[in-house]
């Protein structure tokens, strides 16, 4: 069978090349590209994790009915970090921004008396059993890096959570979106085997 080819989407962020590294040792074919309809042809999409979120979501909404036509078809699509935040409705990060809206949700700011940004290692609770997280267990560490949390996440979606000043969705899945809080590709073990998982679950 041959490795997917897996899109790495270039929303004018930095850090591509650690996601592209993680996907080829889990046994995908990643390339980057700034055009969503090449990335469109690959067998599963990643919006990765760095950046700023008003930049991305211009890149993104002028084409965003291409982006729903195939979420809907099944097309797999990885949101980490930033990349996750993009599915929800709305985002207050540099000012009110209207969302992707895949996901209803709104991305807030981590509350006062937290150092931001939360970054570091922290663990994942498990709330909800999924093939995405085979091999991962409860209690398991992520490395963060963020200031905003998806606040008001619809309940279905979310697999996991994190605690950091509150309780926030870390991992959240929804027919073919899959997103993380954490970046896997500076996760270590753990963080390869989610990615492991996500390449195992295309063409499915």
């Amino acid at each position: 069978m041959k490795p997917p080819r897996i899109a790495v989407v270039d929303y004018g962020v930095g850090n591509l090349m650690s996601i592209r590294k993680a996907l080829e040792k889990v046994g995908a074919q990643p390339f980057i590209t700034s055009r969503v309809e090449d990335a469109l042809e690959g067998d599963a999409v990643v919006f990765p994790g760095v950046g700023a979120y008003r930049p991305a979501v211009e890149f993104l909404t002028p084409r965003l009915p291409q982006l729903k036509k195939a979420v809907e078809r099944g097309l797999p699509l990885l949101g980490i970090c930033l990349g996750m935040e993009l599915f929800f409705s709305e985002s207050l990060e540099g000012g009110w921004s209207k969302g992707l809206g895949f996901l209803r949700g709104k991305v807030v700011p981590l509350p006062q008396g937290v150092k931001v940004p939360h970054m570091g290692w922290n663990t994942v609770k498990t709330v909800k059993a999924h093939g995405f997280l085979e091999g991962i267990n409860d209690g398991d560490y992520f490395y963060f890096v963020h200031s905003y949390y998806v606040g008001e996440a619809e309940e279905a979606a979310v697999l996991a959570t994190t605690e950091y000043g509150t309780v926030f969705p870390s991992v959240v899945v929804s027919g073919s979106l899959y997103g993380t809080q954490f970046h896997p590709e500076k996760s270590g073990a753990q963080g390869l085997r989610l990615l492991k998982n996500f390449v195992r679950s295309i063409g499915e």
